[in-house]
C-alpha cells in the first residue's frame, strides 16, 4: 500500500529530462529573432531573420496549435504507434521501421550541407522550446 502511495504522489515530471542551460539559453536567443503573428482565422504567420529561424518559429507555431498530433507524428515515424495505439497499430509498426532506416538518416543528416542541417536542427530546436516553455 505504502508503494502505491508513494507513487500517486511522487512527480512524475522529475523523471523527464531536463533541457541543459546551454540549450536554453540557444532557444531564448532563436527565439528573439522570431515574430509569429496570428491573423483574423488565427493562422500564424511566422518571420525569421534567416530560413532557420522561421522554421524554429513554425515548428513552435504548429505545437501551439496541435501539439498531441505532433506527438503522434512522431511517435508513428519512430514505429512506436502500437505502444501508445495498441496492438492494431503493430503492422504500421512494422512497416515504419522497414521504410525508415535510422543509420541512413544519420548519414545524410551527416552528409548534408551546413544550411540544411540548420533548418532540421531549428525544426528540432522549435519542437523542444516548446516543450520547455509548456511542460507537462
Amino acid at each position: 500500500m505504502k508503494q502505491i502511495l508513494i507513487l500517486l504522489v511522487f512527480p512524475i515530471q522529475l523523471l523527464a529530462q531536463n533541457f541543459s542551460k546551454e540549450e536554453i539559453t540557444r532557444w531564448e536567443k532563436q527565439s528573439k529573432n522570431v515574430t509569429i503573428i496570428r491573423d483574423n482565422y488565427g493562422i500564424p504567420h511566422i518571420y525569421g531573420k534567416t530560413d532557420a529561424d522561421a522554421v524554429f518559429g513554425l515548428m513552435y507555431a504548429q505545437c501551439e496549435d496541435d501539439f498531441k498530433r505532433v506527438e503522434m507524428n512522431y511517435i508513428d515515424k519512430l514505429g512506436r504507434l502500437s505502444e501508445v495505439a495498441g496492438e492494431s497499430e503493430l503492422a504500421v509498426d512494422l512497416l515504419n521501421r522497414i521504410l525508415f532506416d535510422s543509420v541512413a538518416s544519420l548519414n545524410d543528416y551527416n552528409q548534408a550541407p551546413a544550411w540544411m542541417k540548420q533548418l532540421c536542427n531549428a525544426f528540432a530546436d522549435g519542437l523542444n522550446y516548446y516543450l520547455y516553455k509548456n511542460p507537462g
